[in-house]
């Protein structure tokens, strides 16, 4: 019976497959035609462009013609747009056309459909495969076998699920297909979390678990916060999540109105192709850096890599308290009180010309202190600005009349004047010659103009010394004016640290009137417990028409968790007053095998909540080895590993220790460095510091240097709990003479003490 509704299965996969090739080579057909026919209409509309015509009912004529063209080239292209996207959809489910099948009963009306990666109608008008994302998809992730509900845009729906079924289907033939009440079943986890990694997120559709679905359909959150532990396919729900959104909001929302900020640019490239493997266009992505950077020209902004590196040489607890007072929301607030205060005049500076001051810092703040008291702040800036602008184009007519400008004038050759007066009709030529005059002394004071529009006559540094000046300092007042003095040598030498970006930024913001974005829709925030509270407030204020989505893990807390409490969570709801707030937790990891994730619980002092995924596999091993022989030993257990897995990742606890190691085994050992600057993973084996893995993963890590003298405190639990959370099959520790005493410390039965790399298992 199980072989013979193998056998129907298989017809019918083989029949759709038929179905979508020829549906496909149609399609290809219809691009064609579709091509040739816009390029015919394209030649016909140059043809007709080019007619010279004198007569007034010839040009009226040929000008209809050509309007009737553009409408008819409009057309055809997007026709051959429509016909490409659908090309590349149904391209999609070519070998793969569905992975689900559930069997329900509507009304008394029994009802077979199956699930794919997208939606494919034959020609009879019958659904052959259903995209994961419609409405009634969601019961085959929700629901288990009886009475199920879902929603649709007419409200919710009743129906009764009969069964559930579900195959892995490759190159057209099904390799796996059972019959099961669960959202997905292990026997098709195991199989797939048991395959090799590469350089490239793949999608989840076909193994979304019922809390990641949860994730992924929700639409009437203002703010969404998902905090997983480390494997549990937080990111990934996330990325599924834009593709919904994408089909859930199609006619009024597009990938241009989402932006995600990715931990670093190696993440970046590697979550790349989940989306485009789901037929969707990627959404915007920025990391903090840059989006920082992009607003402080001139200025380097500190990274997160950078300040961690700096802070492994020491942080002196004084600075610890500044960056805890600064990074609070508390902060923003009182930049907000500073900002708003209607006695204020903001930092003018003089506007300068060719060596002269063309408008003065004082004149300046007489025009602000000039606008009626009552006047919100940011307008009086406002004001003041076009009043500058408009004092501008008074002094671009008086200079238009001076003899330099005449002069320049004179020296026009026809075709420059004819290209300054074209589209213009002048009732005299005194006219035409006070428009071109004007255009040329305009062109002149191009760079004063540029000053005004971009705010350059506000000095947003100084105004923040003032404020920093008289804020309620969280330290002594010789401490706290040493920074002061510290944040102004750094901005002379054009150096910005990173707890100051956003209390800056936010200044300038409500000062001006500028730096907000409403057209995005749509804010992701990957990694939230490396974002201070008050970059994330910034967020906030940045995108203020935007719905947020934050997902991260406070046990993976490399950055801060030396010095500030990993866990905010209890901080949002103040923060996002008003917000309409979910928290969806994840506690099964489904990343690495069984022993790996139960070894690297243990490193937490809480971590009952982790639930490892019942994938078998090899207990990590730590090699302790002596220093001196430690880069043969490395090599060794290299080679070893790479003969079984096809990603090794060797993490170091900073990048000075990276370098220093791929300049000891680059010469014996095929291996790729990797930093900050880079953006693509490589295949074989890698070395990179352990905060650049983050939300990366692995076939097997190589833990480096796990030492007693590097792993040493409290401090460290999370950097050593991320690193060995990135292995998917194999995990290997390196210790120098002594194993840190993190690991020490742990039950024995968790892992197997190797001596040497020849006793290494893979």
């Amino acid at each position: 019976m199980e072989n013979a509704t193998k056998a129907e299965e298989q017809a019918r996969v083989t029949a759709v497959i038929e179905k979508l090739k020829a549906r496909l080579a149609a399609i290809h057909e219809q691009i064609e035609a579709a091509h040739r026919e816009t390029s015919r209409i394209e030649r016909a509309y140059g043809e007709n462009t080019k007619v010279n015509v004198t007569e007034v009912d010839d040009q009226m004529e040929t000008n209809a013609a050509v309007q009737q063209q553009k409408v008819m080239v409009a057309r055809a292209v997007e026709n051959e747009t429509i016909l490409k996207h659908e090309g590349d959809r149904l391209t999609l489910l070519a070998d793969n056309p569905y992975f689900g099948r559930i069997d329900i009963d509507e009304d008394g009306e029994p009802d077979t459909l199956y699930i794919g990666t997208a939606t494919f109608i034959d020609e009879n008008g019958d659904f052959l495969v259903y995209d994961w994302r419609a409405p009634i998809s969601s019961i085959y992730y929700n629901g288990t076998l009886g009475d199920v509900t879902y929603e649709t845009p007419a409200g919710e729906q009743h129906a009764v699920l009969k069964n559930k079924r579900q195959f892995q289907i490759e190159h057209g033939h099904i390799k796996t297909m059972f019959d099961t009440n669960e959202t997905v079943g292990d026997e098709i986890l195991q199989s797939v979390l048991g395959d090799q990694s590469d350089e490239y997120m793949k999608n989840i559709v076909a193994t979304i678990q019922r809390e990641q679905n949860d994730i992924i359909r929700d639409t009437s959150s203002d703010l969404l916060v998902v905090q997983g532990v480390a494997g549990s396919g937080k990111t990934s729900a996330v990325l599924q999540r834009v593709a919904y959104l994408l089909y859930h909001s199609r006619s009024d929302l597009d990938a241009d109105q989402m932006v995600l900020f990715s931990p670093n640019r190696l993440f970046a490239n590697y979550i790349s192709q989940v989306l485009p493997s789901l037929g969707e266009k990627n959404m915007r992505q920025a990391t903090l850096f840059e989006f920082l950077a992009n607003r402080f020209t001139g200025l380097h902004v500190e990274t997160l890599f950078e300040r961690y590196e700096h802070d492994a040489a020491g942080l002196p607890k004084a600075a610890e308290t500044i960056r805890r007072f600064k990074e609070a929301p508390s902060y923003l607030e009182a930049i907000y009180d500073f900002a708003k205060n209607p006695d204020r005049t903001p930092h003018f500076i003089d506007v300068e010309f060719n060596g002269e001051t063309f408008f003065s810092a004082a004149n300046i703040a007489k025009i602000y202190q000039s606008q009626p008291a009552l006047m919100q702040p940011v307008d009086k800036f406002t004001a003041t600005k076009n009043a500058l602008i408009k004092r501008l184009n008074a002094r671009i007519h008086m200079e238009a009349k001076q003899d330099w400008a005449q002069l320049q004038v004179s020296d026009l050759s026809q075709s420059e004047l004819e290209t300054l007066t074209a589209d213009h009709e002048f009732a005299t030529g005194e006219d035409e010659q006070q428009f071109v005059s004007e255009a040329i002394v305009s062109k002149a004071f191009a760079p004063i103009y540029d000053a005004l529009y971009n705010d350059h006559f506000y000095d947003v540094f100084q105004d923040y010394q003032h404020f920093m000046a008289q804020a309620d300092a969280p330290v002594s007042d010789s401490i706290w004016q040493t920074m002061i003095t510290a944040f102004s040598d750094g901005i002379e030498s054009h150096h910005l640290r990173l707890e100051d970006a956003a209390p800056l930024l936010y200044l300038r913001d409500l000062s001006t009137g500028s730096g907000q974005n409403s057209l995005i829709q749509y804010v992701f925030v990957d990694e939230m417990q490396d974002f201070s509270m008050a970059q994330l407030l910034y967020l906030k204020h940045a995108f203020p028409k935007a719905k947020l989505t934050l997902l991260g893990d406070a046990k993976q807390d490399v950055f801060t968790s030396n010095y500030q409490p990993s866990d905010f969570i209890h901080e949002i709801k103040d923060v996002f007053a008003g917000y309409k707030i979910r928290l969806i937790t994840l506690n099964k990891s489904y990343r690495s095998t069984q022993p790996i994730t139960n070894f690297a619980k243990a490193l937490l002092p809480e971590h009952d909540h982790i639930q490892a995924f019942n994938r078998a596999g090899d207990k990590p091993e730590v090699l302790t080895v002596p220093r001196a022989n430690a880069a043969a030993a490395l090599s060794k257990l290299v080679t070893r590993l790479l003969t079984a897995d096809g990603t090794v990742a060797i993490l170091t606890k900073d990048a000075q220790t990276a370098d220093q190691l791929y300049a000891t085994l680059k010469l014996d050992t095929p291996v790729t460095l990797l930093s900050a600057n880079d953006h693509s993973l490589k295949s074989g084996c890698v070395i990179l510091p352990v905060y650049l893995a983050k939300g990366l993963e692995f076939d097997a890590v190589v833990g480096w240097d796990v030492s007693a003298s590097t792993y040493q405190n409290e401090a460290d639990r999370d950097i050593l709990y991320t690193l060995c959370s990135r292995a998917l099959h194999h995990l290997n520790l390196v210790a120098l003479d002594e194993p840190s005493p993190l690991i020490t410390a742990l039950p024995t039965n968790l892992y197997r003490h190797a001596g040497d790399a020849s006793e290494a298992r893979v």
